[in-house]
């Protein structure tokens, strides 16, 4: 069965190196078509060697182009845990925002090829299909998207692994193992998703997964492991005393999270097209990182700006998760977040035990709201509790109205 649609184009197919990736762009070319790959350098934990994906895919006929996108990542993540942005089930946006990030990394790149369609490698039954082509018709309107797994003509001849490797194998390109997975995995700077194969079923528990960026908790250290964060207008600036650029910052905090257990959960998602999914994820360092910028959020947000923040916060999320992190709509709720953020500097001081994160205590936080004097139970020089008994009788002439009109259930 042809491919339809393409001819006389020349594609940009986005590739990782895996088989999915050989099968597609070896049949395009075989296709007779223009194909250029590109591969987007995320930070990605399971490639040793990013450039390794050049080597993978020669044998398929296309030259492959690694773009490096790691501190664009590292900006994006830092962006996300300053909305504090995760998900049902809360885990991390880690997927949801790097589509964004690799879209508009590799765009320039195709475009200086002067490639005319975005080729993604994304299922028909996913979030990422969305988001890819909505981020090409953002930032490359002229651009035609291609999705291969929509493509009556490459479902019919690769109906799952086996085929996809047969095919190679026709060419003596060699496809390595092709056992059927438990699972599938999505990964980048910001950490990975497991989902798919025998995670699909709610009885498969999620200790099937083996953690690339993290440990089980109970295969974490017997010994507590103490980290301290510094952080300006609500980014990291300083992990343990020295000084850390973005992507340091993630790299390190990926680094000691995880090998203490931290950041793992389990979610049954709400997907885009309406369908729920089951993933196991790992977000060590946004999940230690995220957690001590909440302290701090928590120290210098009074109780209606905490309220306003959530607000933000989820509607951020959600537009991440949608594929609209460059929407205007976004990126207003980020400046809103930011006014919150420029109050968020100190040092916050945790614990790391066995896949928990325990508050040790934060300091030279100027903007904190947080006063001893006024919050103590004891005697002090704070708030004087006899005037609290004028509030308090204000407070009953709403209450007892109530109750003798009759609206309350006794």
């Amino acid at each position: 069965m042809k491919i339809k649609g393409l001819k006389k184009e020349k594609i940009g197919i986005c590739v990782s190196g895996g088989l999915d990736s050989k099968a597609v762009t070896k049949r395009l070319v075989e296709e007779g078509l223009e194909v250029v790959c590109f591969c987007a350098d995320l930070g990605q934990p399971d490639e040793k060697d990013i450039n390794d994906v050049k080597e993978r895919m020669a044998p398929c006929g296309a030259e492959t182009v690694i773009v490096d996108l790691r501190n664009e990542m590292a900006e994006a993540c830092f962006e996300v845990i300053k909305g504090q942005a995760t998900y049902d089930g809360g885990y991390w946006n880690s997927t949801g925002v790097a589509r964004a990030v690799t879209v508009q990394g590799l765009l320039p790149a195709m475009q200086k090829e002067r490639c005319t369609v975005l080729a993604h490698g994304a299922t028909g039954r996913g979030n990422d299909q969305l988001r890819f082509e909505r981020y090409t018709n953002l930032l490359a309107p002229e651009m035609k998207v291609y999705a291969p797994w929509r493509d009556p003509a490459l479902l019919t001849q690769f109906a799952g692994r086996k085929e996809m490797s047969d095919y190679l194998n026709g060419f003596g390109i060699d496809v390595g193992s092709v056992e059927k997975k438990r699972y599938s995995t999505d990964c980048n700077l910001a950490g990975l998703s497991h989902e798919g194969g025998d995670l699909e079923s709610v009885q498969t528990a999620a200790t099937i997964v083996s953690p690339v960026m993290c440990v089980w908790p109970k295969d974490a250290p017997d010994a507590a492991e103490e980290v301290s964060v510094r952080f300006e207008k609500g980014r990291a600036t300083e992990i343990n005393g020295s000084k850390v650029g973005l992507l340091e910052a993630m790299l390190l905090a990926n680094e000691v999270a995880g090998r203490n257990g931290v950041g793992l959960s389990n979610a049954l998602e709400n997907r885009m097209i309406g369908t729920k999914s089951r993933g196991v994820y790992e977000a060590p360092g946004m999940t230690l990182l995220g957690y001590c910028l909440a302290q701090l959020y928590q120290a210098v947000m009074a109780r209606r700006a905490t309220g306003l923040f959530e607000q933000l916060s989820s509607f951020v999320s959600n537009q991440i998760y949608d594929g609209r992190y460059l929407d205007l709509a976004t990126t207003s709720a980020m400046a809103g977040i930011d006014v919150f953020a420029a109050f968020a500097n100190g040092l916050v001081e945790v614990e790391l035990y066995k896949g928990s994160i325990l508050f040790h205590g934060s300091s030279e936080c100027s903007g904190t709201l947080y006063r001893e004097e006024d919050s103590s139970m004891e005697a002090s020089s704070g708030l004087n509790p006899a005037t609290s008994q004028g509030y308090a009788e204000i407070q009953s002439v709403e209450a007892k109205s109530m109750s003798k009109a009759g609206q309350i259930r006794r």
